[in-house]
């Protein structure tokens, strides 16, 4: 998978956003904050461990559809009942 300057990523086993700062072949440096030190940290990670960050999100959309139950189809008219 190849990532642009700019693009929101993460970790596949988890942890904060990052943002995309450079590519080079397979190295990504990313930018992140760090809450326990209170500064902004960059760090190179290697593409293989890295997902766009709206992918899990969007898997669990699509989970979450599927198992929707199905709308109902709307009953006949009664019989004896007039329509307008």
């Amino acid at each position: 998978m190849s990532f642009s300057k700019g693009e929101i990523v993460a970790l596949k086993s988890g942890g904060p956003a990052l943002t995309v700062v450079s590519v080079d072949g397979e190295a990504v440096t990313c930018l992140f904050f760090s809450d326990e030190i209170g500064e902004f940290k960059l760090t190179l990670i290697p593409a293989f461990a890295l997902e766009s960050y709206g992918d899990e999100e969007e898997e669990g959309e699509e989970e979450e559809e599927d198992e929707a139950p199905a709308e109902e189809e709307p009953s006949a008219p009664a019989k004896g009942r007039k329509r307008s």
